[in-house]
């Protein structure tokens, strides 16, 4: 059978990850399409990382990266505790897997259990949608580093955004692990 150049057979698409994963809407308002994409994404770092020990969670499979996916989970982490609950709401919460005097601890120190990580992690989103829930799109919170303000809608495009770069690092890393593979 010929196929035309406007039609793509199905064996020819990328595979699709397995799991529970709903697509966000391609036709809503902005903040139902900026959280439903970010809980994509959230979901599936989530997926790529399922039904692996916590050996294989915590290989760093890439040499002479750092990398292991255990290590994006507690980076991710703390990324949704700095930004949503330190830098956009002002809570004075301590930071997790960093010190001044360790500041690559997420990555470096793997000796936790990762169950409890996958705990923080969950509360740390959980409590990113409360924020969210609960605020404008307009409204703004202060960066730390330099004092700017930045919206919420910023803010959500930026998580977007490091939670797709880091949804390909464990693609990779999955990849070396066990050879699975799917967007």
């Amino acid at each position: 059978m010929v196929v035309g150049m406007d039609t793509i057979p199905d064996e020819n698409y990328a595979a699709s990850w397995e799991g529970d994963r709903p697509e966000p809407p391609r036709v809503a308002s902005e903040r139902e399409i900026l959280t439903s994409t970010l809980d994509w994404h959230r979901r599936t770092f989530e997926l790529k990382c399922q039904g692996l020990t916590p050996e294989q969670m915590a290989r760093r499979p890439i040499e002479p990266s750092s990398l292991s996916l255990h290590g994006l989970l507690r980076h991710l982490t703390g990324v949704e505790r700095w930004w949503f609950r330190v830098q956009f709401v002002g809570e004075d919460v301590p930071l997790l897997y960093y010190s001044d005097e360790w500041p690559e601890q997420d990555f470096e120190d793997l000796g936790g259990d990762v169950e409890e990580a996958w705990a923080a992690w969950r509360a740390e989103c959980a409590r990113s949608r409360e924020i969210v829930a609960a605020a404008s799109l307009d409204d703004t919170g202060t960066g730390r580093r330099d004092g700017k303000p930045f919206s919420l809608r910023w803010l959500l495009t930026r998580h977007i955004a490091e939670y797709a770069r880091h949804d390909g690092h464990a693609d990779l890393l999955r990849e070396r692990i066990d050879g699975r593979t799917g967007h």
